[in-house]
């Protein structure tokens, strides 16, 4: 099966050509269909499988047969970089079409966003948060949307936003078509799909399991020889694109800091930074300006990057869904591509998670030379705080007894008399006397 059996219009068929897609993705080829005939699909794949053409494709060809006003598709995302990935995609596959689209989501100003939405879009690809914002001031148009798409519904929940998920599905038409897509199926997410989803078709591939094309390795080591292992690996290993994930912001930061002073070119994202500087970031990495890309999870979805080569987890995640998402970053589009995790002796259980779901254990590395004996700091400097500032003694009440410590202290050192003045010395003038409300006595 090919691209060209599914018989799309020929300007979406000159984009798809200009992609390089030829032959459709096991969830493409198996959920392209109910979508074009209209039925609602519940998507279960890892990331990295090609979902985002699932709905684009179909999406496309349904707003270029009959051209209507307003916004006829939405799309939700968990994340910016995600928001901005699923953008570029729809507008590379619908490049020879006139078809509009929107990006909308937090972190930078509102009042752009609400003129390109004035100006006329059909596409809306959206973070929830933002979103209702649009929705409260009016500023958005949803009663025309025609297709509902919330893809990565599992990242929702992990982020808290199931509840503006259920309110953004109760602000569009019933009337409409819904596509869920997700990596993982908690029951939060069975019973969104029960509420948002009518007869839909479950299609699942690869469901909860790393794809096979990424091999996985652990590095036993002790938290303060992280970064050292870290860049030991970097100079050994064969590596093209790397991205290196940590658990804390401050950590990424941290972490691609010391990167760079190491001779690397690398960068971070993480939350504190604005939008127009992660976007900088994600495209340096994407055009091989940075080579190593230190982030947080917040990154783990949104990075569609199909030539990484290595993901490092410096720090073990919280879950193993978490490492399925997190590694899905590298043996993408049927490539191979190297999973390598430092671990401590405290992520025992979570390695164990890991295995369960992979189905067989993890080969366990060491590095030949590199010396695991090097003792700890005396204070751990990796995650030392800066000290706070001395606090100020607070003022005693006049005539109170002083304290201990005031009475611990020796007694100050006597000052000498003030000279008296010479006797022929010029009197200072005196101050004219004033009644209590502040004014000078009018003169008679």
């Amino acid at each position: 099966m090919n691209f060209d059996s599914f018989r799309f219009d020929p300007r979406l068929m000159a984009g798809i050509q200009d992609l390089g897609y030829v032959t459709p993705t096991p969830i493409q080829a198996q959920a392209l269909p109910p979508v074009l005939d209209g039925r609602d699909v519940m998507g279960l794949a890892q990331t990295g499988t090609g979902k985002t053409a699932v709905f684009a494709l179909p999406i496309l060809p349904r707003l270029l047969s009959v051209r209507r006003g307003g916004v006829r598709a939405l799309v939700v995302a968990p994340t910016r970089e995600l928001a901005e990935q699923i953008h570029d995609d729809m507008l590379r596959i619908g490049a020879r079409t006139t078809i509009r689209c929107a990006t909308v989501y937090g972190g930078v100003g509102i009042i752009p966003q609400i003129r390109t939405l004035k100006s006329g879009v059909e596409i809306v690809v959206a973070c929830p948060g933002r979103l209702l914002d649009h929705i409260q001031r009016r500023t958005i148009d949803l009663s025309h949307v025609e297709v509902l798409v919330i893809d990565e519904a599992d990242r929702m929940f992990d982020m808290g936003f199931l509840p503006d998920v259920r309110r953004i599905v109760a602000s569009v038409p019933k009337q409409r078509q819904t596509l869920m897509f997700s990596a993982t199926m908690p029951p939060d997410i069975r019973r969104l799909a029960k509420e948002a989803l009518r007869d839909p078709v479950t299609v699942q591939v690869g469901h909860a399991a790393p794809a096979d094309t990424v091999a996985h390795a652990l590095y036993p080591v002790s938290q303060h020889l992280k970064t050292a292992l870290l860049l030991e690996l970097l100079r050994r290993l064969d590596t093209q694109s790397v991205l290196v994930f940590t658990r804390t912001k401050h950590r990424a930061k941290r972490v691609g800091r010391q990167l760079e002073q190491a001779g690397y070119k690398a960068a971070s994202i993480q939350g504190n930074l604005s939008q127009n500087r992660r976007q900088a970031a994600l495209d340096g990495f994407r055009d091989g300006s940075f080579r190593i890309l230190v982030a947080t999870d917040i990154a783990a979805r949104g990075i569609d990057v199909s030539d990484i080569s290595h993901v490092i987890n410096y720090d073990m995640p919280d879950t193993a869904d978490a490492y399925t998402h997190r590694i899905g970053r590298t043996g993408r589009a049927a490539k191979t591509g190297d999973a390598l995790t430092l671990v401590t002796p405290d992520d025992t259980d979570m390695v164990r998670a890991i295995e369960r779901v992979l189905g067989a254990p993890i080969e366990r590395r060491t590095l030949e030379g590199f010396d695991y004996r090097a003792p700890a700091p005396v204070r751990d400097t990796e995650f030392a705080r800066a000290p706070y500032p001395p606090r100020r003694p607070p003022r005693r009440t006049p005539g109170a007894p002083p304290r201990l410590a005031e009475a611990a202290r020796p007694a100050p050192a006597p000052q000498r008399p003030a000279r008296a003045p010479a006797a022929n010395a010029p009197r200072p003038p005196s101050r004219p006397r004033h009644h209590s409300y502040g004014f000078r006595p009018r003169s008679h």
